[in-house]
């Protein structure tokens, strides 16, 4: 250790990671996940530093034409003021060439005045070529070299930048396999003179946090593209290299000590995908303060005041009075409200039931489940309760059929706009998902399982007392209570015969409206306000990234 050294516990690798609304280094939940987990390492003190790209175009801004169509736009609102263009430059080799990489500093302030710092690449920079500049500039940009390429420069040049500003680090957490060259970097830098022993040298440094339960949805890379790009990457090691491909799971797996899925459910998956490896479990949380509304965080203060420091003592939430609750949370809704009038000139109103439901739009998500039946959906509307519903998200600029129900739902808007008011908001982003989990009565998730690895919007609207009806899958399986914290979309409920389960998923979310929910909000208003204060006291409290921290250094960082 010299005097310029810098010991640091835990380097955390991650695509995207998601600090600020106009920081645009995210597209959805694995980045927000990262930035949580960093905010809490900034409250709980810890020596903790995250690696990412700088992404200056974001990863795009949607808009919807006339047809309900997505259309992709540049999303150039980023915010350089609140980054550090820093004068480290480390220089990487991707195939005949030398690719210099510089980075931006962005701190993280905690409580007490910590800061967790969060490094962001950046190849643009004079003297690369117009290809490697424009490398750091789309997330998840280009087609599958630029993907290859962009993963090269996360891994290998992020473990060299540390080095060059100065740190020793004891462990790299690797946030999904996009960061799997870190411990290529690792490997081929290790003076130990057997393969082996290289091996198990990395190990004992890396975790890695798979979050992926679909075998589509993981990077694999033709091997003769990865070393017309790497032509050092040891391709030699056996069980590596599988049908002459390098998949960046099995990377990152082959090189991990410690390796976890993100729910019980999410890991069972994952072991039955990955036979040779033990998955351990650490389901993932929220950051409590960034999802908490303003709403309740000043009822919090008030009767909980410990909470800012302990997540967990959200549990005492059983001595707030229901009522308070309930005005914190129709103070939140009229937020909401508001925000929608002003954006899409709808006027949807405070007193009637409001569902909200807001994805990465793709097929096995379903996100237009609700409106299976769109007559059935009507007559509960007008024989059982008012219904409103808010819809938002993104389908990634190459997945049509993600495009196609957006367009549907869309066209439900217009269609039953007399009946029932739909509303879909465009460019779902940080901010609009802080209004939306605060602000909506239910929260609805409606994957097809076994295909969510945990999911995290439901917690987000916990810790604002609004329960969540969920298909039975990824976290909802470990916070689900039934009629205490919300309601479970179960397929097996309804009569094997009655069709496939995508509608027997719909007759049941339908009768769960009918039976169980509306009358419960419309007409036993202290019993729904009981299942608010209950979604906070058993879930807010355990479903946050202070506990997921806090597991991940007893099982992993120690």
């Amino acid at each position: 250790m010299t005097e310029n050294t810098k010991e640091l516990n835990v380097a955390y690798f991650s695509m995207e990671i998601a600090l600020e609304n106009d920081i645009k280094t995210y597209s959805g939940g694995l980045g927000v996940l990262a930035g949580d987990i960093l905010k809490s390492a900034a409250d709980l003190r810890i020596e903790m530093a995250g690696v990412t790209l700088l992404s200056r175009e974001g990863y795009f801004k949607q808009q919807l034409n006339e047809f309900g169509k997505q259309v992709e736009l540049v999303d150039s609102d980023y915010d350089f003021s609140k980054l550090q263009k820093l004068t480290n430059e480390i220089e990487i080799t991707i195939g005949n060439d030398k690719v210099k990489v510089g980075v931006w500093l962005y701190l993280i302030k905690g409580k007490n005045e910590f800061t967790v710092p969060v490094y962001l690449l950046d190849t643009d920079i004079i003297g690369n070529s117009d290809e490697y500049r424009s490398l750091t500039n789309r997330l998840y940009g280009g087609d599958k070299e630029t993907r290859l390429l962009q993963e090269i420069i996360l891994g290998r040049a992020g473990v060299r930048i540390l080095k060059d500003l100065g740190y020793v680090i004891k462990k790299f957490h690797i946030n999904e396999g996009h960061g799997s060259f870190v411990m290529i970097e690792h490997f081929l830098n290790s003076d130990k003179p057997e393969i082996q022993d290289k091996i198990n040298e990395v190990r004992e440094k890396c975790i890695f946090t798979t979050h992926t339960p679909i075998r589509m949805g993981h990077d694999v890379f033709p091997l003769s593209l990865v070393l017309k790009y790497q032509e050092d990457f040891p391709s030699q090691l056996p069980g590596l290299i599988e049908n002459e491909s390098l998949n960046m799971t099995k990377l990152a797996l082959y090189f991990s000590k410690f390796i976890n899925g993100v729910a019980l459910s999410h890991s069972k998956t994952s072991s039955q995908m990955f036979p040779n490896y033990l998955i351990n479990t650490v389901t993932n949380g929220v950051h409590s303060i960034t999802w908490t509304s303003p709403e309740f965080q000043k009822l919090y203060d008030k009767h909980i005041p410990n909470w800012r420091n302990s997540s967990l003592s959200l549990r005492n939430v059983f001595i707030v009075p229901l009522e308070e609750i309930w005005l914190a949370h129709q103070e939140a809704k009229r937020v909401l409200l508001e925000f929608v009038q002003r954006e899409k000139k709808i006027k949807l109103e405070p007193d009637i039931f409001t569902i909200g439901l807001a994805r990465r739009f793709t097929p096995y998500k379903r996100l237009t489940l609700l409106f299976s039946d769109m007559e059935r959906l009507v007559k509960i509307n007008k024989e059982i309760g008012k219904i409103q519903i808010i819809c938002a998200g993104k389908a990634h600029p190459k997945d049509e059929a993600g495009k196609e129900l957006i367009k549907e739902i869309y066209q439900f808007q217009k269609k039953y706009q007399k009946e029932i008011k739909i509303v879909f908001l465009e460019n779902y982003n940080m901010d609009l998902a802080k209004l939306l989990v605060s602000g909506v009565d239910l929260w609805l998730n409606t994957p097809l399982p076994p295909n969510e690895a945990s999911g995290t919007s439901g917690m987000k609207a916990a810790h604002n007392g609004v329960p969540q009806l969920s298909t039975w899958d990824g976290w909802w399986r470990e916070g689900y209570i039934r009629s205490k914290t919300g309601w479970s979309i179960r397929g097996d409920e309804i009569d094997e015969k009655a069709g496939d389960i995508n509608f027997r998923d719909a007759l049941s979310l339908y009768r769960l409206l009918e039976q169980e929910i509306l009358p419960r909000y419309y007409h036993s208003p202290d019993n729904w306000r009981e299942i608010m204060r209950f979604t906070i006291g058993v879930n807010a409290s355990f479903f946050n990234t202070e506990r997921v921290l806090s597991q991940y250094i007893q099982e992993a960082y120690l």
